[in-house]
């Protein structure tokens, strides 16, 4: 027993490690308190004072955000339509400028045929003018050659001009009047 009541007493005069001290204790809860108001004064404010301005910002920018794309999809939409528009306005210039190459080509087919036609009647009245041109060189060698042989054959000098042409001229209404039932 004598070991018992020593170990009470070394127990009662001792400090137990589980249990603190009750000045520990007032002290620390004093500490605690103090801590406590210090902080819901002074630092608590401050840091709803930051959330709130923190918030702010972010739905203001949230609002920043929403409206600029609001705004985007609008310009999106006009240029969109700005889009279509032009692709409109270049089909209806393509096809304006395919009808007026078309006209333009039909203009100068036309132009074309019509200079054609002027070159070969150009061509055939030059033709003309040079059959008649050696038609009438032909009959007025011919006619020089009649009268000669005619003289020859005559006997008489047929060098007057007016009977000349009488005679070359009788001559080749005689030799058409021949030759155009020939040519039928």
């Amino acid at each position: 027993m004598v070991k018992s009541a020593a170990v009470l007493f070394l127990a009662e005069d001792t400090p137990s490690p589980v249990l603190p001290h009750i000045a520990e204790v007032i002290l620390g809860l004093v500490a605690f308190l103090l801590l406590l108001f210090v902080i819901s004064k002074f630092v608590s404010p401050k840091f709803e004072a930051l959330y709130t301005e923190r918030t702010a910002k972010i739905e203001g920018g949230i609002e920043k955000a929403e409206a600029a794309q609001k705004e985007a999809e609008a310009a999106l939409v006009q240029y969109k339509a700005q889009l279509a528009e032009a692709r409109a306005e270049s089909a209806r210039i393509r096809d304006d400028a395919r009808a007026e190459a078309e006209q333009i080509k039909e203009e100068l087919r036309a132009q074309a045929q019509e200079e054609s036609a002027r070159i070969v009647a150009q061509g055939q009245a030059q033709l003309e003018a040079q059959r008649a041109q050696i038609v009438a060189e032909l009959r007025a060698e011919l006619g020089r050659q009649a009268v000669e042989l005619a003289s020859r054959i005559v006997g008489e000098s047929l060098e007057d001009e007016a009977r000349r042409r009488g005679t070359v001229d009788r001559f080749l209404a005689d030799l058409d009047s021949v030759s155009a039932p020939a040519k039928r």
